[in-house]
């Protein structure tokens, strides 16, 4: 099947493959979102112990789908995050996150989840520059 107009995947080796039939990002309507990225290296599959380092790699990996349209953290706008364990691990989570954004920083909805033996999941929306905006 082919993408419909106006939508295109991205693609990097700087991000987990993808384990289903979903791409690592999507480019629409002036938007990027990627998919829900857990903390595996994409080199080599390994998973960090403990939130901070495990939202720290997961970080890292939307940052390099970001990076293939030319984006970084600065123009993300909103963020999900889904957490095994929400609150024994917020602080620890959201101390690591703040290591990745500045403000104004984009708006964000934490949840408590049941995720597949990784304790944080992330996805996020960021906006394209558009022609004759500062890129």
């Amino acid at each position: 099947m082919s993408a419909p107009t106006g939508k295109r995947a991205v693609r990097t080796t700087g991000a987990p493959r993808p384990a289903g039939a979903y791409s690592q990002g999507v480019v629409a309507g002036g938007l990027l979102f990627t998919a829900g990225f857990g903390p595996q290296d994409p080199a080599t599959g390994e998973v960090p112990e403990g939130v901070g380092p495990q939202t720290a790699q997961v970080l890292r990996n939307v940052r390099a789908v970001l990076a293939e349209e030319g984006l970084t953290p600065r123009d993300v706008v909103k963020v999900t995050a889904h957490l095994q364990h929400l609150k024994r691990d917020f602080a620890a989570y959201d101390a690591a996150y703040r290591e990745f954004f500045d403000e104004p920083c984009p708006v964000r909805t934490t949840v408590g989840s049941d995720l597949m033996d990784i304790l944080v999941e992330i996805d996020v929306v960021a906006v394209l520059p558009g022609p004759g905006t500062p890129g």
